[in-house]
C-alpha cells in the first residue's frame, strides 16, 4: 500500500492546512518468484507450493477490493510459457487455479497480450478441462474450481477476441461433449457431479451467446447430440464389426431412466440460444438440402431420357440421401427437444412436400408426421400387445397407460401442438392425402396412424381434427393402390385396444357403412390376397382381444366390435382356396387359439373327458379359485356362434360339418400311406397307387398351389412316419379330448419339423386339412360346458348352446356317447306332467338326442321311467315338435317300439278334440308315427284320416277379416294353422311310408291332389273361402315343401304331373317373399344334395323379377356354384379322374338339358304373352338363364336345344280342336314356337356381346326332349312350314339387345372400380339384373286384354320412339306401363292316356343323375329341421363357399368377388299385395315411350275353390292286399275363378355383383328335416366307384 503523507517540519509556529489522507487499495502480498531463467529452474515442490499459497490469496479476493495493478507481475509469470507447458501435471492444475482467478480479477480487461490469450486458453481447453473426464486425478478439485471460475466469472468469453479461435472453439465443444458422453472415460468409474455437468453447459450456453459466429463443426457437435437417441447411431459407434451401422434389434427395446447428459447439454443449448440456434440449424438444413438438391439437378441433366419423375435414379445419390435421412432424423428429435429452433426449417420442410422427387416428398411426408406425432430419432414405440390367446383377458376398467412400459427413447412426446404452432405446413401435410405417387400416400397413412395413436405426441388434438384424420384413414382404406391399403390395415394394427374402442369406434362400428372399423372389415374381401390377409389378421385379433370385454357385458365394446367374426367368416362366400386357407388359420390361432386359455399346470387326465382344471394363476390374490379350461374355452366358442349373423352361422356350422366328411378322405388317404408303404407293396400294387394318387387329387383340390400340395403329400406318403399317421388319427378321432387333439397337433408339428426327411414347408400344406379335420369344435371335452350354458343360460348363451348341441348330434353324435346319460338324465327331469309343462328349451335337447338315436340307438336308456317321460312328452309336450322327437327317439331306440307305437296311436287318437290340452302334440305325434311305424296305425287308419280331414283341414275356426288383405304372412302361427299343417304332414307321411308300390298311386292321388290344390288356390282349401289370410301363406309353403319332399323318393316324384309341376314352380314367385325363399331353400337344398330329378332346376330360374335383390343375388351364386360343379365332372371325365358313364356324363350337361323343359314352363306361364313387350318380359328369364349357366363351351349345345324346340309340339295341354278356336282356347305349341325363336334371337344376341362363335355340334350330337312335354312332329310338311316361320313381332330384336346390354353392364356399386385393379371389359363384364317395377293386374284384367290383342287393338312396340331415347330412359318409360299378368284360365287339362310323366319312355330323362344320387335313403327317418325351417322362412339357400371333395365348387366368374350388401329391412319383409303407386312426373319430364295410368286391379272373385277331397276317398284310396293300383295321369283340379294377384316385382334400388361360387351346398344345410342320412359325399362316391 502506498505510504501515508507526512507534514512538513517548521519552527514557527503557524497554522498549516492538513493535506487529505489518502486510502490505499490492498494489493496481492505474493512476492516470490513463479519464473526461472534458462537453466536454473525452480524445483517442482518450490513451484507448487508457491502456485498453492498464491491460489489461496487470490481465491479469497474480491474483484472490486484488490489494486489491479498488484496482479501485473504475477499475471505475467504464470503466462510465461516455463508454467504454461509445465510438464507436471499439479504444476498445470496450479497454475490454471492462478489464471482464472487473475482473469476473475483484472475483468474486464485481461492482462494479456493476444498470444498470451492463446497460449493460456490453449492449455485450459486442451489440458485442463478434458481431464474432468478423469474423476479419480489427483487435481481435480483444481481442474474443477477452473471450470466453475470459467463459468461463473464467463471469462471463456475472451477465447471469442482471440484472432482465428474457431480450433479451440470447436475442442471445447468436442472434449466437453467428449467428457458427458462418457467415450473418453474408463468404464466402471463414477459418474461425473451434476455441478461439473451445469457449468460445462453453461460455458458452452455462454459461447454460443457470445460468440459472432460459430464454427460449422461446432454447430454440427451440438445438433449431433440429439442423435444420441439414434439406435442407429448407437450401433454405429459401439457396434464394432457391424456393415453399415446395422442397429441389434435388441437397442429398440433398452428402456432407460434418464436421457444422456450430452443430450441435456445440447438441449439446454439450443433452448438457451433459440434465436442463434434456430438460424445455425436452419443453415445446417439448409445446406443439406441445398447439396442433395444440387446432386439431384446434375444427375437429372444427365438422366433427360428418362420420363418418370418419382424415379428414384433421377433423384439425389446415395450418399446425399444418407445425410438426408440422417438431417430429417435430426429433426424429429429437435422437435421432441427444442422446437423453437426449427422455425426456420419447417417452412424448408413444407417445400419439401411438393418436390418433383419422390424421395424427397417421402422423406418430408414421414418427418412432419413423426414431427407432429411427437416421434424422435429412436422411432415410434413398439406396437401394442394383442395376445387373442391371453387369460385372463384384457379389462379395459383397470387398463391405463402407467401399467406400460415406458421407453423414453420411443415414448412419443411433443412439447407442443404442431397444427397451432404451424398451421399451414400441417394443411400442407393433410394435402399429401391426394398426393399421386402411392408410396407418399402409403407414408401418410402411416404417419395419420401414429398421430392418432399417439394423440399428437401427448398434447392431444381437436375434436374436429382428430374427427378428420380418422375419417381420412378410412378413406385410405378404400384407395386404388394395394399398398395404401396395406398401410392403412398397418396404421390401425398400430392402435392399441383401447384407442380402437375410444377413438376408431367413435367413427362408427364394424358393421357402420364408411367407418373406419367397417372400410377394414371390407378388407376381408379385397382383391388382393396380401390386403386380405393383413386385414383379417388385424380384425381377428381385435375380436380375440375383445371377446373378454364382450362376454363381461361391455355394451360399447359389443357394439363396435360384436359383428367382427361375421365379416370375416362371410369372406368364405368368395369361395377362393386361398381366403379359405386364410380363415383356417385365422379361426383357430386367432378368433379361438388352440392354446386358449393357456394351460400353466399339468394336470392328469381325467376320465369321461371330465375338463382339466387348473388354478388361475393371474388372479388378483385369489389362489384358490380354480378354473376349467374346456369351460372357458366353450364359453367363447358360443360367444363366437352366437355373434354371427345367418350367412356367417352357414359357414360356421358348415365347418364343424366340413370336418366329418374331410375327415373321411384324410382317414383313406393315411389308410392308403400305409398300403403303399413306401412303395414296397406285396400285392395290388397298380390299385393302392391308383387309389392313393386319386385321394392325393381330391384334397390337393382343397387347398390352392395344387401341384406344390399334390408334391408334399406324396412326400409325405414316402416318408412312411406311422406315428405322424397315428396323431393324425388322434386328431381326427371323435374319442380324443381336446387336450388330447391339442398335444397330437403339437407334436406333429414339432415332428414335422424336426425329421430330416420332411421337405420344407410340409406344415404349410399339412395345417389347414389338419385344422378342416381335427375335432377341435365339436369335442367331447365341450359338450359338458354346452350342456351346462344350455340348461342355466349363463351370460345369455343358453339359445346359442342348443343350437350347437343340435348340430353337433347332427353332425358327429359320436362325441355325444360320453355324455348321453346324463343329456337322457336332464330331458327326463324336464316331461311334462298333467299340472307341469315342459321347458321351451328342452326340444333343442330332445332334437340332439333323436339325432344321436338314430345313429347310436344302443345308447338310449331303455328304463321305464325314460320311456315314460318319452310318453308324455308326445302327449304333452311343448311345442308340439317335442312330441315329434319324442316319438323318434322310441321308435329309434325302444325294443318294444311295436307296443309303444300302437299304445301313442290309441291315446292320441282316443276322445281326440280341437282345443283339447296337448291336441298339437298328438297331431306331431301321429304325424310322426305315420312315417316311422305306419304298420302300427291298424284299424286307427281310418280315424287318424278324419282327424286330419274333417276335424282340422275342413274345418275354418278363425274368423276371417273382411278389411285385411285376402293373402298375407304373418311371422307367429296359431294354433288352427299349426293344427292343419301337421294334418298336412299326417297325409302326407303315410304317402311317404307306404312301402307298395303297385297300389302306390292310388294311396297318393288324393293327397297330391289335396296339395297342388293348396298350390293352384294360393292355400285356399274352404269351400266358403274365409281361409284367414296369414293361414292360407302357411298352407300354400307347407303343400308346396310337402310335394317337395314326396318327390325325393323317385317312385312319389313320378306321380307329380307336368300340369302340377307347373304349379308347383310358380311358388318361387309367390306374392310374399317368405314364402317364396322358404320354398326356394328347401328346393335348393334338395338339389344340391342330388335327392330331386334335374327338372327342378329350372325353378330357380323363375327369380329373374325378383324384387328382393340378396334372394336374388343369392340364388345366382347358387345356380353358378351347381354349373361349376357340372363342369367339374365333365372335366373330371376329361382327365380320367372319373368314369366314363352314361348317367355321369348326362349329369355334366343337367343345366343345359333342362333349358328345353324351361321354354315349356314359360310357354305355360300365365304371364306369357305374344306381343312384343310381353315377349320381351319372358326373354327376361332367357336371359337370367344365359347369365348364369352360358359359356363359350355349352352355349352351342343351349342354342341346338332352342332349335330342337321347334320341331316339336306340346303334350302337357292338348292342342285346341278346330270348334274350339272360337272360344279364345289357346295353342300352347305356338307359344313354344314362339318361344324357341326369342331364345334363338336372345342367344345370338348374347354371343355377339361376348365375342364368341356358334359352333356346330357334331352329328353324333343329339339330344332326346323329355317326351312328357314335347312330342315330334311327325307330318314333314308341317315341320318344315314351322321351322321355317318366325314367331316373332316386329320390335323384339331391339329390345333383345337392349337387355343383353342391361344384362351385361357392370353392376353401379357405392365406390368407383379400382383402376390399379383391372379396367372396363366392355360388354363382357357381367352385370347384376336390375328388375323393373310392373303393376299389378288380376286375372280378369288379363282376359281383357288378350281380346284386346285378338282383335287388333293391343299396343305394339314402338321401334323408332325407343331406339331415339337413351336407354335408361327408355327403360324407365316401359317399366312404369309393364304388367306382371295372370291369365284366368280355366282348370289345365290332364296330359292324355299314355302321355304321363310317370309312364314316360325317355331313358336319358329317368336316370339322368342315378348314379350321383345314389340309393334312396330309408323313410322311417325322423323329420328334423323341417320345423325349424318354417318356423321362420330364411331367404338364404343354405350354401357356403367351402370346397370338399366331394363337391368342389370353383368361382364361376372372376368379377363375382364382391359380396351382395345385407339386405334392408325392407327386403327382408313380406312383398306388398299392391305396390305404392309411383309418383307421376311433370308433363315437361313425363317418359313418353307407350306411357299410361296404371289401372286399378279389380275386385277379387269369390268363387269357392273345388272341393278338397273328403276323408272317405282317401280311405277308399287306401287298397286292401290284394287291391292293384289303377293308373292315372289326371292333373289336380283347378279354382275356376279368377287368379290371385301376382307377385308385384319392384325396381331393383341397387345393383348386386352375384356373389362368388359357392362350393359345398350339402356342407352347409343341416341335416335333412326327414332325418335321412346326410348325402352329401354321395356324389363324388358314386363317381369314385
Amino acid at each position: 500500500m502506498p505510504a501515508r503523507a507526512r507534514p512538513a517540519s517548521s519552527t514557527a509556529t503557524e497554522v498549516v492546512p492538513q493535506e487529505d489522507v489518502v486510502t490505499m487499495m490492498p494489493g496481492l502480498q505474493f512476492n516470490e518468484a513463479l519464473s526461472w531463467r534458462a537453466g536454473k529452474a525452480i524445483p517442482v515442490a518450490d513451484l507448487l507450493r508457491r502456485l498453492q499459497a498464491l491460489s489461496k490469496e487470490m481465491r479469497d479476493m474480491e474483484q472490486e477490493e484488490n489494486e489491479r495493478q498488484s496482479f501485473t507481475r504475477v499475471a505475467k509469470e504464470l503466462a510465461s510459457p516455463n508454467l504454461l507447458t509445465h510438464k507436471d501435471k499439479g504444476v498445470k492444475a496450479w497454475t490454471a487455479a492462478c489464471l482464472v482467478d487473475i482473469l476473475r480479477l483484472c475483468a474486464p480487461d485481461a492482462p494479456y497480450t493476444e498470444q498470451q490469450l492463446r497460449d493460456i486458453f490453449t492449455m485450459l481447453i486442451t489440458s485442463i478441462l478434458p481431464a474432468l473426464s478423469d474423476s479419480s486425478n489427483a487435481y481435480n478439485v483444481q481442474h474443477t474450481y477452473v471450470l466453475q471460475s470459467l463459468a461463473q466469472v464467463k471469462s471463456i468469453v475472451l477465447v471469442t477476441d482471440i484472432p482465428n479461435s474457431e480450433n479451440l472453439i470447436l475442442y471445447l465443444f468436442t472434449s466437453f461433449f467428449d467428457i458427458l458422453s462418457g467415450s473418453s472415460r474408463a468404464s466402471g468409474e463414477e459418474q461425473l457431479p451434476k455441478n461439473v455437468e451445469y457449468n460445462m453447459t453453461s460455458i458452452l450456453v455462454t459461447m454460443v451467446d457470445e460468440s459472432p459466429s460459430l464454427p460449422q463443426e461446432a454447430v454440427d457437435t451440438i445438433v449431433a447430440q440429439f442423435l444420441r437417441t439414434d439406435p442407429r447411431v448407437i450401433g454405429s459407434s459401439h457396434g464394432k464389426g457391424k456393415k453399415n451401422g446395422i442397429v441389434d434389434e435388441k437397442q429398440s427395446t433398452l428402456v432407460l431412466k434418464e436421457l444422456p447428459p450430452a443430450y441435456n447439454m445440447a438441449k439446454m443449448i439450443c433452448n438457451s440460444c433459440e434465436d442463434k440456434m434456430a438460424r445455425e440449424i436452419s443453415k445446417y438444413f439448409n445446406d443439406v438440402i441445398v447439396e442433395a438438391s444440387a446432386s439431384s439437378h446434375q444427375h437429372r441433366r444427365s438422366s433427360r431420357d428418362m420420363d418418370d419423375p418419382d424415379d428414384p435414379a433421377l433423384g439425389p445419390t446415395e450418399d446425399d440421401m444418407k445425410e438426408l435421412y440422417k438431417a430429417h432424423r435430426l429433426l424429429r428429435e429437435l422437435w421432441r427437444a427444442c422446437p423453437a429452433v426449427l422455425q426456420n426449417v419447417i417452412p424448408q420442410l413444407e417445400a419439401e412436400l411438393s418436390a418433383e422427387n419422390l424421395q424427397l416428398r417421402l422423406l418430408a411426408t414421414e418427418t412432419l408426421g413423426d414431427i407432429i406425432s411427437g416421434i424422435g430419432a429412436a422411432g415410434p414405440p413398439p406396437p401394442p400387445v394383442i395376445d387373442p390367446a391371453a387369460y385372463p383377458q384384457m379389462d379395459l376398467s383397470r387398463w391405463s397407460e402407467s401399467s406400460q412400459p415406458i421407453n423414453l427413447l420411443t415414448k412419443p412426446r411433443s412439447p407442443q401442438s404442431f397444427p397451432q404452432a404451424h398451421p399451414h405446413a400441417y394443411t400442407s401435410f393433410l394435402s399429401r392425402r391426394q398426393d399421386k405417387s402411392s408410396v407418399i400416400r402409403s407414408a401418410w397413412t402411416i404417419a395419420i396412424g401414429r398421430i392418432l395413436t399417439t394423440s399428437a405426441g401427448g398434447v392431444g388434438l381437436s375434436p374436429s381434427d382428430q374427427q378428420r384424420l380418422v375419417e381420412d384413414l378410412s378413406r385410405m382404406l378404400n384407395d386404388a393402390d394395394e399398398k395404401v391399403r396395406i398401410a392403412a390395415i398397418k396404421a390401425v394394427a398400430t392402435f392399441s385396444f383401447r384407442d380402437v374402442i375410444d377413438k376408431l369406434g367413435s367413427d362408427g362400428s364394424v358393421a357402420t357403412a364408411g367407418s373406419v372399423l367397417s372400410n377394414l372389415a371390407e378388407r376381408v374381401k379385397d382383391r388382393k390376397h396380401t390386403v386380405r390377409v393383413e386385414a383379417t389378421w388385424v380384425l381377428a385379433r381385435l375380436w380375440g382381444v375383445a371377446s373378454g370385454e364382450i362376454a363381461a357385458g361391455n355394451e360399447q365394446v359389443n357394439m363396435v366390435l360384436g359383428a367382427t367374426p361375421s365379416k370375416i367368416l362371410n369372406a368364405a362366400y368368395i369361395a377362393d382356396l386361398d381366403i379359405n386357407v386364410l380363415l383356417d388359420h385365422v379361426f383357430f390361432e386367432a378368433l379361438l387359439p388352440l392354446s386358449y386359455p393357456p394351460i400353466k399346470s399339468k394336470t392328469a387326465k381325467q376320465t369321461n373327458g371330465d375338463s382339466q382344471r387348473v388354478k388361475d394363476s393371474q388372479a388378483d390374490g385369489e389362489e384358490n379359485i380354480s378354473l376349467d379350461p374346456d369351460k372357458i374355452r366353450t364359453e367363447r366358442l358360443l360367444l363366437l356362434a352366437q355373434s354371427l349373423d345367418e350367412r356367417a352361422s352357414k359357414i360356421f356350422f358348415a365347418r364343424c360339418a366340413m370336418q366329418a366328411q374331410l375327415s373321411k378322405y384324410l382317414t383313406a388317404y393315411l389308410q392308403s400311406c400305409e398300403d403303399y408303404n413306401n412303395g414296397v407293396m406285396d400285392k395290388n400294387e397298380t390299385q393302392i397307387k391308383d387309389r392313393l394318387t386319386k385321394l392325393i387329387h381330391e384334397l390337393a383340390k382343397l387347398l390352392p398351389d395344387q401341384s406344390k400340395v399334390s408334391a408334399d403329400l406324396w412326400k409325405f406318403a414316402k416318408m412312411h412316419d406311422r406315428r405322424a399317421y397315428q396323431l393324425i388319427r388322434f386328431c381326427m378321432a371323435p374319442e380324443s379330448d381336446y387336450r388330447t387333439v391339442f398335444k397330437a397337433l403339437k407334436e406333429l408339428t414339432k415332428r414335422i419339423e424336426t425329421l430330416p426327411a420332411a421337405p420344407s414347408g410340409l406344415m404349410d400344406t399339412l395345417t389347414p386339412l389338419l385344422y378342416r379335420t381335427s375335432i377341435l369344435i365339436y369335442n367331447k371335452s365341450h359338450v359338458p360346458p354346452i350342456m351346462e350354458f344350455s340348461r342355466t343360460d349363463e351370460k345369455s348363451l343358453g339359445s346359442i348352446a342348443h343350437e350347437v348341441m343340435k348340430d353337433i348330434s347332427s353332425r358327429t353324435p359320436e362325441v355325444l356317447k360320453a355324455h348321453v346319460s346324463e343329456l337322457c338324465r336332464l330331458i327326463q327331469e324336464e316331461a311334462p306332467g298333467s299340472d307341469k309343462p315342459n321347458d321351451a328349451g328342452t326340444v333343442d335337447d330332445l332334437k340332439a338326442c333323436a339325432a344321436f338315436a338314430r345313429k347310436f340307438p344302443g345308447e338310449i336308456p331303455q328304463d321305464q321311467d325314460f320311456t315314460q317321460a318319452m310318453t308324455s312328452f308326445a302327449l304333452r309336450g311343448s311345442p308340439p315338435e317335442t312330441a315329434k322327437y319324442a316319438v323318434s327317439i322310441m321308435m329309434a331306440a325302444s325294443k318294444k317300439k311295436e307296443v309303444l307305437a300302437k299304445d301313442l296311436v290309441r291315446r292320441c287318437v282316443k276322445n281326440f278334440k280341437y282345443g283339447s290340452t296337448g291336441f298339437l302334440s298328438r297331431l306331431a305325434a301321429l304325424s310322426q308315427l305315420s312315417l316311422l311305424a305306419p304298420a302300427e296305425l291298424g284299424a286307427d287308419s281310418d280315424a287318424v284320416i278324419d282327424i286330419a280331414t274333417k276335424e282340422i283341414l275342413l274345418q275354418v275356426r278363425t274368423a276371417f277379416d273382411e278389411g285385411l288383405e285376402r293373402y298375407q304372412w304373418a311371422a307367429s302361427i296359431d294354433e288352427e294353422c299349426s293344427a292343419k299343417c301337421w294334418a298336412l304332414k299326417i297325409l302326407a307321411n303315410q304317402v311317404r311310408s307306404h312301402k307298395d308300390a303297385s297300389t302306390l298311386q292310388k294311396v297318393a292321388d288324393p293327397v297330391y291332389t289335396l296339395l297342388t290344390t293348396l298350390v293352384s288356390n294360393e292355400g285356399e282349401l274352404s269351400t266358403g273361402n274365409n281361409t284367414p289370410p296369414n293361414h292360407k301363406s302357411r298352407l300354400r309353403l307347407t303343400a308346396a315343401r310337402l310335394l317337395l319332399k314326396l318327390c325325393v323318393s323317385k317312385p312319389h316324384e313320378a306321380l307329380l304331373t307336368p300340369a302340377a309341376f307347373n304349379e308347383l314352380a310358380e311358388v318361387a314367385q309367390d306374392a310374399l317373399f317368405p314364402v317364396r325363399s322358404s320354398f326356394l331353400q328347401r328346393l335348393k337344398k334338395y338339389l344340391a344334395q342330388t335327392k330331386l330329378p334335374p327338372r327342378f332346376y329350372i325353378m330357380p330360374f323363375l327369380l329373374a323379377f325378383e324384387p328382393d335383390e340378396v334372394l336374388k343375388a343369392e340364388t345366382v351364386t347358387w345356380i353358378k356354384s351347381r354349373a361349376a360343379f357340372f363342369a367339374s365332372l365333365k372335366s373330371q371325365q376329361t382327365t380320367g379322374t372319373v368314369s366314363k358313364t352314361q348317367s355321369a356324363s348326362k349329369a355334366s350337361t343337367v343345366l343345359e338339358s333342362v333349358f328345353a323343359r324351361l321354354l315349356s314352363l314359360l310357354a305355360h306361364h300365365p304371364d306369357f304373352g305374344d306381343s312384343a313387350e310381353e315377349l320381351l318380359d319372358s326373354a327376361r328369364y332367357i336371359m337370367f338363364y344365359l347369365s348364369t349357366v352360358a359359356n363359350e363351351d355349352n352355349i352351342s349345345l343351349i342354342f341346338h336345344i332352342a332349335q330342337r324346340v321347334k320341331g316339336c309340339r306340346d303334350v302337357v295341354s292338348p292342342p285346341p280342336s278346330p270348334s274350339s278356336e272360337s272360344d279364345g282356347s289357346i295353342d300352347y305349341s305356338e307359344r313354344l314356337y314362339a318361344l324357341s325363336d326369342l331364345a334363338q334371337q336372345a342367344i345370338h344376341t348374347f354371343i355377339d356381346a361376348h365375342d364368341w362363335s356358334l359352333q356346330t355340334l357334331p352329328s353324333l350330337t343329339r339330344l332326346t326332349l323329355p317326351r312328357s312335354l314335347f312330342v315330334e312332329i311327325k307330318d314333314h310338311e308341317v315341320a318344315i312350314t314351322t321351322a321355317e316361320k318366325n314367331f316373332l313381332p316386329e320390335g323384339v330384336k331391339q329390345g333383345l339387345e337392349i337387355q343383353v346390354r342391361n344384362t351385361l353392364r357392370k353392376p353401379k356399386s357405392g365406390s368407383k372400380k379400382r383402376k390399379s385393379e383391372g379396367g372396363d371389359d366392355g360388354l363382357k363384364t357381367k352385370k347384376a339384373k336390375t328388375a323393373r317395377s310392373l303393376p299389378i293386374r288380376d286375372g280378369k284384367a288379363a282376359k281383357e286384354r288378350k281380346k284386346a290383342r285378338a282383335s287388333g287393338k293391343g299396343e305394339s312396340w314402338d321401334d323408332d320412339a325407343n331406339e331415339s331415347e337413351p336407354d335408361d330412359a327408355r327403360e324407365r318409360g316401359s317399366s312404369e306401363v309393364r304388367e306382371r299378368r295372370r291369365s284366368g284360365r280355366v282348370s289345365a287339362v290332364a296330359s292324355g292316356p299314355g302321355k304321363s310323366y310317370a309312364e314316360r319312355d325317355d331313358e336319358e330323362d329317368e336316370r339322368e343323375l342315378e348314379e350321383l344320387n345314389g340309393p334312396n335313403e330309408p323313410a322311417d327317418a325322423d323329420d328334423d329341421n323341417e320345423d325349424a325351417e318354417e318356423a321362420e322362412p330364411s331367404d338364404a339357400d343354405g350354401d357356403v363357399a367351402m370346397s370338399t371333395p366331394d363337391d368342389e365348387h370353383d368361382p364361376a366368374d372372376a368379377d363375382n368377388e364382391d359380396l351382395p350388401t345385407p339386405p334392408t329391412s325392407a327386403s327382408k319383409g313380406p312383398s306388398s299385395r299392391t305396390p305404392k303407386p309411383k309418383a307421376q312426373p311433370p308433363p315437361s319430364v313425363r317418359p313418353s315411350a307407350r306411357a299410361k295410368p296404371p289401372v286399378k286391379p279389380p275386385a277379387r272373385s269369390k268363387a269357392p275353390p273345388p272341393p278338397p277331397p273328403n276323408a272317405k276317398a282317401i280311405r277308399a284310396s287306401k287298397p286292401k292286399a290284394a287291391a292293384k293300383a289303377t293308373p292315372t295321369g289326371k292333373a289336380a283340379p283347378k279354382a275356376k275363378t279368377a287368379s290371385a294377384q301376382r307377385l308385384a316385382v319392384g325396381r331393383a334400388t341397387r345393383s348386386r355383383g352375384a356373389a362368388a361360387v359357392v362350393a359345398a351346398e350339402a356342407a352347409a344345410e343341416e341335416a335333412d328335416e326327414d332325418g335321412e342320412e346326410d348325402s352329401a359325399l354321395s356324389e363324388a362316391a358314386a363317381v369314385e366307384e
